[in-house]
């Protein structure tokens, strides 16, 4: 997966379509990633005690990872993401816009 976690990340589809944000978590065996802020659901919790009140509770909900792009810290742009093995045999990504290595 080439998103990871902490990556600044831009929605390309659904209800939140164009709105930026952090991914605060990765689901590889589902493909989906959890953002700060973007795709946020409601769920109504139930008071456990006498005397307590109920309430809502607002959650982000994992979104396809098909459906977010990358933000290069660099270039400030939405950008896809490719991967270079240097001489030591290390794996790392890059901007394809600015060629720049992006921070892990």
């Amino acid at each position: 997966m080439k998103i990871k976690k902490n990556d600044n990340v831009k929605i390309l589809a659904g209800k939140d379509k164009g709105k930026k944000g952090k991914v605060l978590k990765i689901l590889p065996k589902e493909h989906k990633v959890v953002i700060e802020g973007i795709n946020l659901l409601t769920k109504h919790v139930r008071a456990r005690r006498e005397g307590e009140k109920g309430q809502r509770v607002q959650f982000p909900a994992p979104l396809d990872v098909s459906k977010v792009i990358l933000i290069c810290s660099h270039c400030n742009k939405s950008v896809r993401v490719g991967y270079k093995v240097l001489d030591n045999k290390k794996k790392i990504r890059y901007c394809r816009q600015c060629h720049q290595v992006i921070d892990q």
